[in-house]
């Protein structure tokens, strides 16, 4: 499958797992723009920025910033708070949907996901797979657009521990 094909695909499962979860869903009417789907959340929007997630091991790895050919070469950029709230990413081999807050992942080109504990035991700076999961990630994302993300820790919701969350 070629990039857009594997992006529309994409864009239409998490829209439709997040119709599933209760999530009102809307869709831009020109494409070509910076996000692919708005989510309403507890009457809040979040712009969302949808990706193909591909299974390498026990790492899901997505690529969330952009690249495009221009007369002076290719441009690489990644996605500000202006412009997406979160990326969607679908996982054709696991059938499976995550949604992962801008703020968790700012400024990077790429994400990983751990599908299972590393082998050495590492834990620091680790972002488990499991944490991001669509539906369990809409439902943090509603108490966080409720007020309640003033209340939270520092640490991103993947960066700890297991044994500590």
């Amino acid at each position: 499958m070629n990039p857009s094909t594997k992006g529309s695909i994409a864009e239409a499962v998490i829209a439709a797992e997040a119709a599933k979860a209760g999530v009102g869903v809307y869709r831009p009417i020109l494409e070509g723009g910076r996000c692919d789907l708005l989510f309403e959340i507890d009457g809040q929007f979040m712009r969302v920025q949808c990706k193909w997630g591909t299974r390498q091991g026990a790492v899901l790895t997505a690529y969330i910033g952009t690249c495009r050919l221009t007369p002076r070469g290719y441009v690489r950029t990644t996605y500000a708070a202006s412009e997406v709230d979160a990326f969607g990413v679908y996982c054709a081999e696991l059938d499976e949907c995550y949604l992962i807050p801008l703020r968790d992942v700012a400024g990077q080109s790429k994400v990983q996901l751990r599908l299972t504990p590393a082998a050495n035991g590492q834990e620091l700076a680790i972002r488990y797979a499991e944490t991001y999961r669509l539906k369990g990630a809409i439902a943090q994302l509603g108490e966080r657009l409720a007020g309640s993300q003033k209340v939270g820790g520092s640490s991103p919701p993947g960066s700890t521990s297991r044994e500590a969350a």
